[in-house]
């Protein structure tokens, strides 16, 4: 046999990631905020993509696809969702010539925004507005500013101060002085005694109970300074351990009281504030902010629906490429092209994510229309390979869709993930049973049980069985310390003694 160089032809289908397909899995992945912040480095980089802020967009202007008000009932199949091309009014195909598209004149050119501002702008008077003095109050102090000034009211000697500004400076988020006072002595070259009659006078500073050691510390402070650190709160305080574990009958005998004397005290420590400077932090909470709004329709329906509020609105200015491109040279027509494209390729990303979306959520709505209308108690088991049959996608795709996104029900707002739990079987074959209900069963048991018969394992093992759910003690277990409920032993130890 020869060899000898030859020449075949061969056609063959492979899968290529271009960089527009890229763009479109990112986006789908993205929370409505992410999609926001992608929008806008996209608008400082393409000179024909501009926000939207006018309510109605002029002619030639082409709206996001997905920014138009896109509801999904639920009672729709999701298969014609899917297949649903929602166009603007008036906006012009992708492949127009748009050196033939006229308009007037747009926001981009500088006429005149038209109609009422959308977003975050406000109005030329005051009469709509509805804030008050406390929106117009000054940020909060820091702890340590507030420290500071007692400190500067509390001592007039300067080595004084100084240890307390290095106290100051070692407390942690909690408030406790994680550093041994020994070695804060040494490192300042003071004796131990300074440092710690300095470090006991600012531990009644307000809050009470800072610069504490541990929490025994803590509490002794605050106890102290309500004159109620008698011996028997001392003899409890230094058994902290016996109470974690509910074992009244050893503190009874060790402080000297009956129950009733120890119920009174154990309220008192569970008044106390274990982290007084928590309550300090200025940090504000993270918000939530839903991807997707959700209301109940009087025909007892249910209706989806893209958060506006987050969304941003995306024009493509033909006008601009159509009076820019013919005059333009080579090498800016290029780029004009290039820029027209990747604009489309948003809108049209865009588009498809926001149908997408909604697909996908209205099936798991439909799928967990019994937890929205019932409580979690009805809430059904349910993996991605359920709603990506149902809808016809790659189970890829629903993870993505589900990630970081967040809808607001009536039931209060929910990430999609949350929606998807495991399945556990029903005895006899029976229907199968989600685990996020069977911890709320597990909750509601243990919470409504009484005093006089404490739930074992066993006992709820058996109680879920007769129920119609096939699970394990050791499952019971699981979830039992996953929500932080103790044992029965631990149970039956604290309803001895109310507190």
């Amino acid at each position: 046999m020869a060899i000898a160089p030859r020449l075949d032809l061969r056609q063959s289908q492979t899968l290529v990631m271009t960089p527009q397909l890229r763009q479109a899995i990112k986006l789908l992945q993205f929370s409505n905020i992410e999609v926001n912040s992608f929008v806008e480095e996209e608008l400082e980089r393409n000179p024909l993509l501009e926000r939207d802020s006018a309510a109605d967009p002029p002619v030639g202007e082409r709206a996001a696809l997905d920014q138009i008000e896109l509801r999904a009932p639920v009672e729709v199949d999701a298969a014609d969702a899917a297949r649903s091309d929602t166009l603007p009014a008036g906006g012009a195909p992708l492949d127009a010539e748009h050196a033939e598209v006229f308009d007037p004149g747009g926001a981009g050119d500088g006429a005149p925004l038209v109609g009422r501002m959308e977003g975050g702008g406000g109005s030329h008077g005051f009469e709509q507005d509805d804030r008050g003095i406390d929106d117009f109050a000054g940020d909060d102090r820091s702890l340590r500013d507030h420290l500071g000034e007692q400190l500067r009211l509390n001592f007039a000697d300067p080595v004084e101060r100084m240890i307390g500004a290095h106290l100051i400076a070692l407390l942690c988020p909690a408030g406790r002085l994680t550093a041994d006072p020994v070695a804060i002595a040494r490192a300042m070259g003071l004796p131990l005694d300074r440092v710690e009659q300095v470090r006991a006078r600012m531990m009644r500073f307000d809050p009470v109970g800072l610069f504490a050691r541990d929490l025994r510390e803590c509490l002794a402070a605050q106890l102290a300074e309500r004159n109620r650190l008698d011996p028997a709160m001392q003899a409890l305080l230094d058994n902290l351990d016996l109470l974690a574990r509910r074992e009244n009958q050893r503190l009874m005998t060790l402080c000297g009281v009956d129950a009733e004397d120890l119920a009174d005290m154990v309220r008192e420590i569970k008044a106390l504030d274990p982290k007084p400077a928590a309550t300090w932090d200025t940090t504000p909470p993270q918000l939530v902010v839903p991807d997707l709004l959700m209301r109940h329709l009087p025909d007892d329906s249910w209706i989806i629906e893209l958060n506006p509020e987050t969304m941003p609105r995306v024009l493509v200015n033909e006008r601009f490429y159509a009076k820019v491109a013919p005059r333009a040279k080579k090498d800016e027509r290029v780029f004009l092209t290039e820029r027209l494209a990747n604009a489309n390729w948003l809108v049209r990303s865009l588009q498809q994510r926001a149908q997408t979306i909604l697909k996908v959520a209205a099936e798991i709505i439909r799928q967990q229309d019994g937890f929205l209308r019932l409580g979690v108690a009805f809430l059904r088991p349910l993996i991605l390979r359920d709603i990506a049959e149902a809808v016809e996608l790659h189970e890829s795709t629903v993870s993505r869709v589900t990630a970081n996104k967040y809808i607001a029900t009536p039931r209060g707002t929910f990430e999609l993930k949350y929606f998807f739990t495991t399945a556990i079987h029903g005895t006899n074959g029976g229907d199968s049973h989600s685990a996020e209900a069977v911890r709320h069963r597990i909750r509601g048991l243990i919470a409504g049980e009484p005093a006089a018969d404490i739930l074992s394992d066993d006992a709820i093992v058996t109680v879920l069985r007769d129920e119609g759910v096939e699970i394990a003690r050791r499952t019971v277990a699981k979830y039992r310390e996953a929500l932080r409920i103790p044992n029965s032993v631990q149970r039956r130890r604290e309803k001895a003694v109310p507190a």
